[in-house]
């Protein structure tokens, strides 16, 4: 019973850190159409660079079954876009398309978490160190999704404490996850190069198709290509430093 709180807390803790991604943007005090370009610029650099981490982890357990988990990744966001702009999404005082983007950003991230919080299970069916190694690295990792996500929501209303609680929100299925996975390692480890490549094809293909059209409709490109690109480069070094 200690173990499976630890796992619990673990988990949480990595949910938690998510939401200190939302403290960079107390600082932002105007929004205009070249915030919400470069924001969402930034929310792609780090989405993508998050996007190969997961590749390149996933196909350490299964290289086929992670492409196949990303094939369903984009089919599901494919999905989602069509459900979503056949009803009046309408997120706080924000609709339309800016509203879309919105709950397509946070359902992507939620989704990303699931595989996060089978990941945090399975480490402590191992080591109690190595676990404890992949809860910081998780947990850290998690900070700048927060900013991904913040860097959505912010421009288009959202407060520096909206954007904390919906970043936390978004992690939540890692405490839920953590536990069964912990409880059932052999059942959930076969499931996790699926759900990893799940989350990459999600995440790629919503950048490419939401995110990044968006921001060179409202920027400039080269400024735009250029705050992607290296923020992109920087996650990368990020995430192989972690």
């Amino acid at each position: 019973m200690d173990t499976v709180l630890l796992v619990f807390a673990g988990a949480l803790l990595t949910a938690l850190a998510t939401g200190l991604g939302a403290l960079p943007f107390a600082f932002v005090r105007s929004v205009s159409t070249r915030t919400i370009a470069y924001s969402n610029a930034l929310a792609s650099g780090l989405m993508l660079g998050a996007s190969f981490g997961l590749v390149a982890e996933g196909t350490q357990f299964g290289a086929v079954q992670t492409i196949l988990g990303g094939m369903a990744g984009v089919a599901f966001i494919l999905l989602t876009e069509r459900v979503l702009r056949a009803r009046d999404i309408q997120f706080g005082e924000v609709h339309g398309d800016g509203a879309r983007s919105m709950a397509l950003i946070l359902i992507v991230m939620t989704v990303h978490s699931f595989a996060e919080g089978v990941a945090v299970g399975v480490s402590f069916g191992g080591s109690m160190s190595l676990a404890l190694l992949i809860v910081v690295a998780i947990a850290v990792h998690n900070i700048p999704e927060g900013i991904a996500i913040s860097a959505v929501l912010r421009p288009r209303g959202v407060s520096v404490a909206g954007c904390a609680g919906w970043s936390i929100a978004s992690s939540l299925p890692q405490p839920i996850m953590a536990v069964p996975a912990f409880l059932a390692v052999g059942a959930f480890a076969p499931l996790l190069p699926y759900g990893i490549g799940f989350a990459a094809g999600a995440m790629v293909f919503m950048v490419f198709e939401e995110l990044l059209p968006e921001a060179y409709e409202r920027g400039r490109k080269a400024g735009v290509a250029l705050l992607a690109a290296l923020t992109l480069v920087g996650m990368m070094v990020f995430q192989q430093w972690l």
